[in-house]
């Protein structure tokens, strides 16, 4: 308590004393007995009345053992299962967890993990992931500030997540004690497959396949790639015990349309224990012609190289540079450039009238401005001769396709002619104009979309400049390059805008988290922060459904869901409200990836255990890791004491001795006639 709290209750001792005396002596001038004896009790009802106006804090101090904590940390996947195979036992865990001295020095708590991470759960070597790193974030998160021991059963086979040999606390020691057989077998292995999503009909595309071997002998393997019964490479490779891994690159020829599924598989005579990874799907989606792009110029510029280099980044597009006289077949095309037009490109402009192929239109300080007035409908030109720097200014408004702001106010400014530009239509603007940092009302950058026409304008020449200094900046031109992919395949497409879109791949691999995205857009095309979006997705060959909801991110709705067995699935993706519904079909391609696994890696749990000063153990060496861990002086309990402040007024007991006090005096000044 504090010093003004004591001093406030002694002068309610004396306040209680002289109020008591005054009403029982001074007043009633009698000394009998039972005025001493009412005058005693209206001193403690006003002593315990002054108590709970004071309301003093009543300190208390006790002392606890503080033990310092001890994950016992347990890897649940299937590949300890697997490589345990018939000599799988627990009892290795129970040795730890029921160990007297340890339980008497160490709060011990056991942990189990394969995707998630779980306390006390259930040990059954089910777990279709082994997310080792995810232990790390889970173990930051539980005891911060803490040194402390962490004991890890577990075969050191990572499926998915960082390195973490490096995503431990440095005040964790770790001590992995290694799961499965480490005896070396002979296996075979398809490590990894490289191959583009996309290639195009009569088209050659690479494959890249990474195969290792794991044995002492020398061995030929057989290496074969197959699509439904028919084998369309195969080759022979040699292992030695010094050659242990190989890469294969091969060309396929693309000769069907949609979606075509592979088989890489690489098999010996030898025995293996393992067979399930010497087999892996592959699925390659088959596009029937690439968007071809007329670039077209009556003139020379920077801006023409920078154009085709950045469209063409993607291998779906090809770009041609083209003279407005140059082109007779416009249905060959299905995106025309048009850079600073004149005169020269009135047939071509008269000829697209009719054909209606999507468009950009780029316009600079050699534009004839009264051609254009005359050759189209979506905006009115006012320009002069005099030439002006426009610098871009983004707008967060812009809804037509996803786009981030890549720092456009930092680019150099474009060129154009000085003047008034007044939009027509409906026009939806991604970039704004600027001179000197003054808004201009005239866009920069802006797009127009009729049904399935689609139509662009930019308003100012060198925009080579931007390409560049992206280059310069962030030592890549990708920031740009993904920037002209967005308006490139924007109008590109002659899809009508829906006001549902969806995002999703064809195919996923078996225990693999499937995502899909969706955006939803309301009747002025904007996108909707409150629609209510769920799917149902069925098995197509058990017609099993199962029905998930979407999860709002910043910028679109997001489902996440896993453990759906192989097969091909269709979906519906529904909004509640307008009931507006898109759907689809994915495939999911067999493989166990807790399959592929032949032996604990040891080396990396070493690399663990000596990042963290700790030690690796065997299952048979666990006596020693008890010692260790029971002599260890880094871990001893520490007395804490804990001091508990209760204040006053929470005495439900004071209160029942002021009211027996005022009680008890009314009863003897009743019955002795004092009332």
């Amino acid at each position: 308590m504090t010093t003004s709290t004591i001093l406030l209750l002694i002068l309610s001792v004396f306040i209680a004393t002289g109020l008591s005396y005054y009403q029982y002596f001074y007043k009633a001038k009698s000394k009998s007995k039972i005025h001493l004896l009412l005058a005693f009790l209206r001193f403690l009802s006003y002593v315990g009345l002054f108590l709970l106006l004071i309301n003093p804090i009543i300190s208390n101090a006790s002392y606890e053992i503080v033990k310092t904590p001890l994950p016992i940390i347990v890897d649940n996947s299937k590949s300890i299962k697997e490589l345990s195979g018939n000599h799988l036992d627990s009892s290795s865990i129970k040795q730890l967890t029921e160990n007297k001295t340890l339980n008497e020095k160490y709060n011990l708590q056991l942990y189990t993990f394969d995707k998630e991470f779980i306390h006390n759960g259930k040990i059954d070597y089910l777990g279709k992931q082994s997310l080792l790193d995810n232990v790390a974030k889970n173990l930051k998160q539980l005891y911060r500030n803490i040194n402390y021991p962490v004991v890890l059963f577990t075969d050191g086979n990572q499926t998915q997540g960082s390195d973490y040999v490096y995503s431990f606390q440095n005040n964790t020691k770790i001590y992995p004690v290694v799961q499965g057989d480490t005896t070396t077998v002979f296996d075979l292995k398809i490590n990894q497959i490289n191959v583009n999503k996309y290639t195009f009909l009569k088209n050659k595309f690479p494959v890249e396949v990474f195969v290792q071997y794991n044995g002492n002998q020398n061995v030929t393997a057989n290496f074969a790639i197959t699509t439904g019964n028919q084998t369309v490479f195969k080759k022979n490779i040699t292992f030695t015990s010094k050659i242990k891994a190989q890469s294969i690159s091969v060309l396929l020829d693309a000769n069907a349309i949609g979606i075509q599924k592979y088989t890489a598989t690489i098999t010996s005579a030898e025995t293996e224990k393992n067979k399930s990874n010497n087999t892996q799907n592959f699925v390659v989606e088959v596009i029937d012609q690439r968007t071809e792009i007329a670039l077209v110029s009556d003139m020379v510029h920077p801006d023409l190289s920078a154009l085709k280099r950045s469209i063409e980044v993607n291998e779906q597009r090809k770009v041609s540079l083209l003279k407005p006289n140059e082109i007779t077949d416009l249905k060959k095309y299905n995106l025309f450039i048009f850079y600073q037009p004149n005169a020269t490109f009135k047939a071509l402009f008269e000829a697209n009238k009719n054909a209606e192929i999507n468009s950009l239109l780029i316009t600079g300080t050699q534009t004839d401005f009264n051609f254009l007035n005359a050759y189209q409908t979506d905006f009115n030109f006012k320009m002069g001769n005099q030439k002006e720097d426009y610098f871009a200014s983004f707008n967060t408004d812009f809804t037509v396709f996803a786009q981030e702001n890549i720092g456009f106010e930092n680019f150099s400014s474009l060129e154009n002619k000085f003047g008034t530009i007044t939009v027509k239509g409906n026009a939806k603007t991604l970039l704004n104009a600027s001179i000197r940092n003054i808004q201009t009302e005239n866009p920069l950058f802006t797009f127009f979309e009729e049904g399935k026409n689609r139509r662009g304008y930019l308003f100012g020449e060198n925009i080579w400049k931007w390409r560049m200094e992206t280059n310069l900046k962030k030592k890549s031109f990708q920031d740009f390059d993904f920037f002209t992919d967005k308006w490139v395949q924007f109008l590109t497409s002659n899809t009508t805008k829906k006001s549902l879109e969806v995002d999703f791949k064809k195919y996923y691999n078996e225990g693999e988290t499937i995502e899909i995205t969706a955006q939803y857009f309301d009747k002025n095309y904007e996108l909707d922060q409150n629609a209510q979006l769920n799917i149902v997705v069925t098995n197509k060959e058990t017609k099993f459904k199962k029905t998930y909801n979407f999860l709002k991110s910043n910028i679109d709705y997001k489902v996440e869901f896993d453990n759906l067995p192989k097969g091909n699935y269709s979906f519906t993706v529904t909004e509640n409200s307008s009931k507006a519904s898109f759907s689809g079909s994915f495939e999911i391609l067999e493989f166990d990836i807790e399959r592929q696994f032949v032996n604990p890696d040891r080396i990396r749990l070493e690399q663990l255990a000596a990042t963290t000063s700790g030690k690796l153990f065997y299952p048979n060496q666990l006596d020693q890791l008890i010692k260790i861990l029971s002599d260890s002086n880094s871990y001893l309990p520490v007395q804490k004491e804990v001091i508990t402040k209760k204040p006053l007024i929470d005495w439900k007991l004071l209160l029942l001795l002021i009211v027996s006090f005022l009680s008890l005096e009314w009863f003897i000044r009743k019955y002795n006639g004092l009332l």
